[in-house]
């Protein structure tokens, strides 16, 4: 039982109850100035004497054993005076500060906040595992905001292995696909016995590209993960241990895939004819193309600022509002970590990403507006049926923007006060009392964020998170 909280709620239920220090001396036995140091945190009584100040007083002994502050004045002044325990602060070299009667409640809150600040600020500069791929994240979601996520070069390459094989726009025949594969000397075989780690095994020496089966991958999924893959050799990308290398060979590898899926002249073309309308839609744009939901909300924010000057925002996230994957140069407020990082934060309750999934209808493009300190936003989002877990994806631009998008119409609107705790990150004060001490959630586990990447350096470290002895395993069988 803390001290502390014994002795606030003692002198809540004293004060309560109209008693004095004299008074409750008087009816439990013992001296006033015992009881004084109790309700100041200096005494632990034993049990027999909490059982006759809770009869004094008129309350329950758990009422006096409850953990919680009795009022955030108290919960206040036990935080400061713990800080002020800990050797953070004694290294600051600064006097003790005991908070009186006369130490306003803003005074205390504003310190008990600074401390909370340099606390965060002092972890986000410890070294934690994770660090290094944190890190390699922030600097690459940086380069592509600088960038406006518009990488010319890559771009370049896509339209000349697409004019090599006689494309001539519209979504890609399975004749397109197969010469594009065939132009850079590789073929594609698909086996029923991929191991789960990966999505697409490359034997280099045989030029093969072994993806799934139709019955584990579609044939839309299926062109998008084997040009991801060859987009490793196009680009010349080499093994490497550095975590930073993954993030950028995967940013570019997906990049390739969506430039030859959906190539910059054609998509610029319908997208300037949808822009014209004021109807830019990234449900035409997939269909048109024949690319997944995802893939065409990635293509949008790749040409839309490069070609239209519009700015966007993009987010894949869960059902509890955690980002799994963002971009933005539209100045939305996403939540961050101390460091910047993104991934793992969760959303505001309020935003239209979250909003979707308890939607009436949920699997249709949900429309949104939402007022941010940082301004208004609009957005759509599109929950993918056929991910497990569910997730959304989320396009979305400023106020000012909006217009050019089908569905800027929508009268959703909502109000976002985040970062603000008290917008959606905590409960009301009168929810709070009503089921302080009874409530005892237990917290569900989620291995797909603090596991998403194996502890231990894997063989080929350019390959975080594949069984490579399966992949070895399954080499060995297909290439007798």
């Amino acid at each position: 039982m803390p001290q502390p909280v014994l002795g606030k709620r003692v002198r809540y239920h004293r004060r309560k109850a109209g008693m004095t220090l004299d008074a409750l001396s008087t009816a439990v036995g013992r001296p006033a100035s015992y009881l004084s140091q109790l309700e100041n945190g200096l005494n632990d009584p034993r049990a027999s004497l909490i059982e006759q100040l809770a009869e004094a007083l008129g309350c329950t002994q758990e009422d006096l054993t409850d953990p919680t502050p009795p009022t955030r004045r108290d919960e206040l002044e036990i935080a400061v005076e713990r800080h002020q325990r800990e050797n953070r602060y004694e290294e600051l070299g600064l006097p003790w500060l005991k908070p009186t009667a006369r130490t306003p409640d803003e005074v205390l809150e504003h310190l008990n906040s600074l401390y909370q600040a340099l606390t965060a600020a002092d972890e986000a500069a410890a070294i934690r595992p994770g660090d290094d791929q944190r890190a390699a994240n922030n600097l690459m979601r940086d380069e592509m905001r600088e960038r406006n996520n518009y990488f010319p070069e890559i771009e370049a390459e896509a339209t000349r292995v697409l004019d090599a094989v006689g494309y001539d726009g519209g979504p890609m025949s399975e004749r397109v696909f197969t010469d594009v594969v065939a132009h850079y000397g590789f073929t594609v075989e698909r086996i029923q016995d991929l191991p789960d780690s990966t999505r697409s095994i490359t034997d280099q020496r045989a030029r093969k590209i072994y993806i799934p089966q139709r019955n584990r991958l579609t044939t839309r999924a299926s062109r998008s993960v084997v040009l991801q893959t060859l987009g490793h050799f196009v680009l010349g990308h080499r093994d490497s241990d550095e975590f930073a290398d993954y993030v950028r060979q995967r940013v570019e590898a997906n990049y390739y895939a969506g430039a030859v899926l959906a190539p910059e002249a054609h998509a610029v073309r319908f997208l300037k004819t949808a822009y014209d309308r004021e109807d830019l839609s990234v449900e035409d744009f997939r269909e048109v193309f024949y690319i997944s939901y995802e893939m065409g909300a990635h293509r949008l924010t790749n040409l839309a600022t490069e070609h239209f000057g519009l700015t966007l925002h993009f987010i894949r996230s869960d059902a509890e509002g955690v980002i799994w994957k963002a971009y933005h140069n539209d100045d939305l407020p996403l939540p961050a970590d101390v460091d910047g990082t993104v991934e793992g934060q969760r959303l505001c309750r309020m935003w239209g990403t979250r909003q979707a999934f308890g939607s009436e209808h949920a699997y249709d493009l949900y429309y949104q507006w939402t007022e941010t300190p940082s301004g208004d936003f609009w957005c759509v989002t599109y929950i993918e049926p056929d991910r497990h877990p569910p997730h959304a994806v989320t396009v979305g631009t400023d106020a000012a923007q909006a217009k050019y998008f089908r569905g800027s119409e929508t009268t959703n609107r909502l109000v976002s006060r985040c970062p603000s705790p008290a917008c959606c990150r905590e409960p009301g004060k009168s929810q709070s009392q009503r089921w302080r001490g009874a409530a005892w959630p237990s917290a569900t586990d989620r291995s797909h964020v603090l596991s998403g990447l194996p502890a231990e350096r894997p063989t080929f470290s350019k390959f975080p998170g594949v069984d490579m002895v399966e992949v070895f395993d399954f080499l060995d069988r297909h290439s007798r």
